[in-house]
């Protein structure tokens, strides 16, 4: 859920029925008709989204910070936010609009908070090979720290579709909210998202919106099975490796080769890699992309 939270004192006046103005740097954004003001139990509600209270998920963490009251109703849009990123940002209407004009009938949208390495490339080809377009569709907002910073995951993704993409079956534009590390609910609320921006396909990766040992690495695609009628199909591709016997980027349900031949595409090697202002092997990240990340002096979250 995405809920505005509020301490007692802000809201003294406030009663339900009333419209209050949401305001952002001391700009006014949005009306806010309010139908209810409540209490909530933390606790419960890190379990119910993030199946855990451990304070040491970023998720939880965040959530047991927030302030002691909830206050929720209809939102009429008046404003603007600003964004750094302007030039990537489209509206759902937008995208809509500019995958018909593409001719796209078929859309898969990917999501992601990282620098594209082979592994994401891989998984993002073998889906456009049964669709008209991919929707590269990075979040951009708050995320933990050591997660990419906002325009190294632009500029990595920049890199890799000019060099490495056919013209005009990618769009690349930005989703501007907080990341919540949910796991496989937030999982769901990602593909609901990506319905509304238009597509029809939406891939779910190995423990996507994990953090840590929280989620199991496919429970993500599990939960798929208790929303069957969500409007949009998940797309379930294998975490992808490099066989040496195989001689390329394959899956485990592709490769019948032992693990003594699979070098596997690890996530931290890769920033241990980037810190020390190395480029990661080729079978882990295209040279272009590495490239990219290290045009930033600190390529990371502090």
């Amino acid at each position: 859920p995405i809920v505005l939270d509020v301490d007692p004192e802000e809201i003294a006046d406030v009663r339900e029925g009333d419209d209050v103005v949401l305001v952002y740097n001391g700009e006014p954004i949005a009306i806010m008709k309010v139908e209810e003001i409540y209490g909530w139990d933390k606790k419960e509600h890190a379990k119910q989204v993030y199946k855990s209270t451990d304070v040491n998920h970023p998720g939880v963490a965040k959530t047991m910070q927030m302030k002691e009251l909830l206050i929720g109703g209809p939102i009429d849009l008046i404003g603007h936010v600003p964004s750094r990123f302007e030039k990537y940002l489209l509206w759902p209407e937008e995208t809509r609009i500019l995958f018909r004009e593409k001719g796209w009938r078929t859309i898969v949208g990917f999501q992601t908070r990282n620098a594209p390495q082979l592994g994401h490339e891989y998984v993002q080809k073998a889906a456009l090979t049964f669709v008209d377009g991919l929707f590269v569709h990075p979040l951009v907002g708050w995320k933990k720290k050591g997660d990419f910073r906002d325009e190294v995951i632009l500029a990595a993704y920049e890199a890799l579709i000019k060099h490495y993409y056919p013209k005009d079956v990618v769009v690349l534009a930005i989703l501007r909210t907080a990341m919540r590390y949910a796991g496989p609910r937030e999982a769901i609320h990602h593909a609901i998202i990506r319905k509304n921006f238009g597509c029809t396909h939406f891939i779910v990766g190995r423990d996507h919106a994990g953090v840590g040992n929280y989620y199991g690495p496919y429970e993500a695609w599990e939960i798929f099975n208790e929303f069957p009628d969500l409007g949009i199909t998940p797309m379930f591709i294998r975490e992808a490796f490099y066989c040496k016997k195989c001689g390329g980027m394959v899956n485990a349900k592709i490769c019948p080769h032992s693990e003594e031949h699979r070098l596997r595409i690890s996530g931290t090697k890769i920033r241990e890699m980037l810190l020390k202002g190395k480029k990661p092997p080729e079978y882990m990240m295209r040279p272009e992309v590495a490239e990219a990340i290290l045009s930033f002096p600190n390529p990371f979250v502090d």
